[in-house]
């Protein structure tokens, strides 16, 4: 929700833009790697919040982006709220995984009113960002004591993905290696090696 390059410029809870914007990019990779249903809003942008993130627009061609021009709380607007509901009743999917800037507004209300009607909210508190720490440690801190599951891209798409040896895999292999690069390293080995005899003392403890 509402990744604009007005208000990711904005972020000031990462020690660097480019990790959080990584963070971003990285979980709609993994959205459109899984086929998982997604929505995109923007508020505001033809003013100071600006564009949605154009790799964001690229991963998404033939989304539309629910606009906003006022109300904070996306889950309130009509427009989206009926795109929202239309498609938990084509999907029978409960299972909300919502990111936001910011963290303390749109992505914390919308989750508060989706716990409020019975729903599942899953925050990427990673895919997220504030203006300052104290907003983030805030919402993150309210968002789970009213119930959510707060994770992080990372965590997010190893749980979903469960296993290499799904057929998902390849797909999965670009958010990891382009935006999680650390584990993204990590995998490519693996995958360099699928076949490769095991090594009995990887560490060289023997």
């Amino acid at each position: 929700m509402d990744h604009q390059i007005g208000l990711m410029a904005g972020v000031r809870d990462f020690t660097s833009i480019a990790e959080y914007k990584s963070n971003v990019v990285g979980l709609a990779r993994i959205a459109r790697a899984l086929n998982i249903p997604t929505l995109v809003t923007s508020s505001n942008a033809q003013w100071q919040n600006g564009d949605t993130l154009p790799e964001i627009k690229a991963l998404f061609p033939e989304q539309p982006i629910y606009r906003r021009t006022g109300i904070i709380n996306a889950y309130e607007d009509p427009t989206f709220r009926k795109a929202f509901e239309d498609l938990v009743a084509a999907t029978g999917r409960r299972h909300i995984i919502i990111a936001a800037v910011t963290i303390g507004t749109c992505c914390a209300f919308p989750t508060l009113s989706m716990l409020n009607d019975g729903y599942k909210v899953f925050p990427v508190v990673d895919a997220c960002g504030a203006w300052n720490h104290y907003e983030a440690e805030a919402a993150m801190s309210r968002m789970a004591n009213a119930g959510a599951e707060l994770v992080t891209t990372f965590a997010l798409g190893c749980e979903l993905q469960a296993d290499w040896k799904q057929p998902t895999a390849d797909e999965m292999l670009a958010p990891f290696k382009q935006n999680l690069s650390e584990y993204g390293f990590v995998l490519e080995n693996f995958w360099n090696n699928v076949g490769a005899p095991a090594v009995s003392d990887p560490f060289g403890m023997k």
